[in-house]
């Protein structure tokens, strides 16, 4: 990492990049915070869909809502692994239940309920708040390259608006570098100042080759560095290449069962590419001495 910087930074260098193209997006969920046993933004979710179904029993026995009200973790994980892996079947019924919970709210609603939840929920396994749930190397890396004149962007298939109230205080990257998957919005003129309200559909999901859309039309740039950790980033991986220029792809491997996670369903692709592309591959086992 430090050679790469050094290489792309130093003035009258045969590698410098300019200041405008010093780009780096990073996935968030298993690449700057803890994703196991299920997305920190799903907990929100369920806990939402939980409240739903004791309001009306007959969502009980239909999904999303049956696996949230009975803790059907197994469930949930299939779907994301399943998502990874190219099939979306059940990902399109738990969408259905996710876009109906925060349906007809302002997005100021939703960012304030988002915003509490994430200062006061713990982590179901690991016993911390969801606030200290980040990767303490990930965070310094952000500042580093911060440091170094890089502008650092969150890319994630979260949701934008779920992440924004906290992004610059756990990772010093403003809202407005803030890139997610986000619903349809509507406004309505409904006072003073009238309100944005959320719609119960989708309007863009940014996981696989939507990344590299997004960062495009946020940027107009190819990024310089890119982080990610599963298959769902490898176009945006591979959208840091570019020709005559540094590159630098960097995948998270989580192999540290004692004190995160060990796992590679939903990578396994991407692993293979690292490999065989020499991608610059992390080790939370051996290569983190603090991991949270």
């Amino acid at each position: 990492m430090v050679d790469f910087v050094d290489r792309v930074t130093t003035r009258g260098g045969p590698d410098e990049v300019p200041l405008e193209d010093r780009i780096a997006v990073f996935d968030n969920d298993g690449t700057l915070w803890c994703e196991k046993p299920m997305p920190i933004q799903l907990d929100f979710i369920l806990r939402r869909l939980v409240e739903m179904a004791e309001h009306d029993p007959q969502l009980r026995t239909r999904q999303p809502w049956q696996a949230a009200y009975t803790q059907d973790y197994a469930w949930l994980n299939d779907v994301i692994t399943a998502h990874y892996r190219g099939d979306d079947t059940t990902l399109k019924v738990l969408a259905a239940g996710v876009l109906s919970g925060f349906a007809e709210v302002t997005v100021e609603e939703f960012e304030a309920q988002a915003d509490t939840f994430l200062r006061s929920a713990r982590h179901p396994t690991l016993d911390r708040s969801y606030l200290t749930c980040s990767y303490e190397p990930m965070v310094e890396l952000l500042k580093y390259l911060r440091d170094n004149g890089f502008r650092n962007y969150m890319v994630s298939g979260g949701g934008r608006d779920f992440m924004r109230p906290i992004s610059e205080e756990v990772y010093g990257i403003p809202r407005q570098r803030v890139i997610g998957s986000g619903v349809s919005l509507a406004w309505r003129d409904d006072g003073p100042s009238g309100n944005i309200i959320r719609k119960p559909e989708a309007d863009v999901v940014d996981d696989g080759p939507e990344k590299p859309i997004r960062i495009w039309n946020r940027t107009g740039r190819r990024p310089l560095l890119a982080a990610g950790n599963s298959n769902g980033d490898i176009p945006m991986l591979k959208f840091s290449e570019q020709p005559n220029r540094p590159a630098l792809r960097l995948l998270v491997l989580h192999d540290d069962p004692d004190r995160e996670f060990d796992y590679v369903a939903g990578a396994e692709e991407a692993l293979e590419l690292a490999r065989d592309n020499n991608w610059t591959m992390v080790s939370i086992k051996d290569d983190w001495t603090t991991v949270f």
